[in-house]
């Protein structure tokens, strides 16, 4: 896929609102697919939570202490479709 996220606005509920490059658009709720431990820990405070950023280079949201998620993931829960499966062999020609 290597869709980059475009955009992203924090909601109430831990959910984040996000727009990808080609036009996909919708919410993800957070508190579903993580869990607040290791990095994701000071996510639970929802003024750090609400500071989620675009990271240029990767295409994907960040948080300032490290925390980041797959743009893949993302885009799978926003649309639905199946994350591609990589042939190994395709990816170490």
């Amino acid at each position: 896929m290597l869709k980059d996220i475009i955009e992203v606005t924090p909601l109430e509920n831990y959910k984040l609102y996000l727009k990808f490059e080609d036009g996909q658009e919708g919410i993800v709720e957070l508190n579903q697919i993580i869990e607040f431990t290791g990095v994701f820990e000071p996510l639970k405070n929802l003024d750090t939570f609400k500071q989620v950023k675009i990271h240029p280079e990767w295409g994907t949201i960040y948080w300032e202490n490290g925390a980041d998620l797959d743009p893949d993931v993302l885009y799978s829960i926003i649309t639905n479709k199946p994350i591609p499966q990589y042939r190994q062999s395709a990816i170490f020609k």
